[in-house]
């Protein structure tokens, strides 16, 4: 029996470690952003102005298509990283990340004048 638990503890040391880390770990990649043009709402206003002044039945379509635009667009803004943060929360997290950045390089400069370290000139 004992032969038995050797020979899986061989092939588990025999397996190479997991390179990533399980995918419930990593955080979900940010939603891409739509092409630029998408952005813009000037192109149904104006068609809406043309179908007004055509007296066009058109207009409850175009209507309904900058409705669905809005729509969209508030579905994208909702869905973006960071956006439930508060202003003052994003001040408070600014201000302890430059901290932290302050903090680092006073560190680094303190390592490099130990003269532990030789740099080398090019």
């Amino acid at each position: 029996m004992a032969s038995g638990g050797g020979v899986a503890a061989a092939r588990a040391a025999e397996e190479p470690p997991p390179s990533e880390p399980p995918a419930e770990q990593k955080p979900p990649p940010p939603p891409q952003p739509p092409p630029a043009q998408e952005f813009s709402f000037l192109p149904l206003v104006h068609d809406i102005i043309k179908c007004m002044d055509k007296d066009s039945q058109d207009v409850h379509q175009v209507l309904n298509e900058l409705k669905n635009k809005f729509q969209e667009m508030r579905k994208l803004i909702s869905s973006m990283p960071g956006i439930s943060v508060s202003p003052e929360q994003q001040q408070q997290q600014l201000q302890n990340l430059r901290e932290q950045v302050r903090t680092k390089n006073e560190l680094l400069q303190k390592y490099k004048s130990l003269c532990m370290f030789e740099i080398p000139k090019e």
